[in-house]
């Protein structure tokens, strides 16, 4: 049966017209309904025509990383940058690719550069505030604590030195 009527619409448009631009609103659409495999495919499918279609590629990167493939949606939002450097949702595609890994810092140096594009984003300013005091604070504990018990065992070595002179 049907998906929904505009996909409907949009599906008989790209079908009629296989070189036609709409294949991007079609895998947005596609991706909306969580029709993640279709829309990752139809956009490989448009971009082989429209290699250049920035938007196409940023869908694509999205529909990639919601099927956990990461590699890929980062290459697709690191070729968006290449040709659009302030495009915000590659920008922050990269931040949430690097969260979802662990790489805190990476993940932050991304979102300040996503903030710095959209200053008054709230969401965006509730995580830089929540990485850079929780994800590096922990960061900074975790290397305190190592840098103590390295003194400690240096100073044990010492000890150990001095009573064997």
């Amino acid at each position: 049966m049907s998906d929904s009527p505009r996909i409907d619409d949009l599906r008989r448009r790209v079908e009629r017209d296989p070189t036609s631009i709409a294949f991007a609103q079609l895998a947005e659409e596609l991706r909306r309904a969580g029709q993640m495999q279709e829309a990752v495919e139809t956009c490989r499918t448009g971009l082989s025509t429209h290699p250049g279609y920035v938007s196409a590629r940023v869908t694509l990167a999205r529909a990639l990383t919601a099927l956990d493939q990461l590699d890929e949606a980062q290459a697709e939002l690191e070729r968006v940058l290449r040709s659009a450097p302030e495009n915000l949702t590659a920008v922050r595609g990269l931040a949430d690719i690097a969260r979802r890994r662990g790489n805190t810092r990476e993940a932050l140096m991304r979102y300040r550069a996503a903030l710095s594009l959209a200053p008054n984003d709230p969401e965006l300013q509730q995580i830089v505030a929540r990485l850079s005091g929780d994800g590096l604070s922990a960061e900074h504990d975790r290397a305190e604590r190592t840098v103590a018990a390295l003194e400690k065992f240096l100073g044990a070595i010492r000890s150990t030195r001095r009573a064997s002179e």
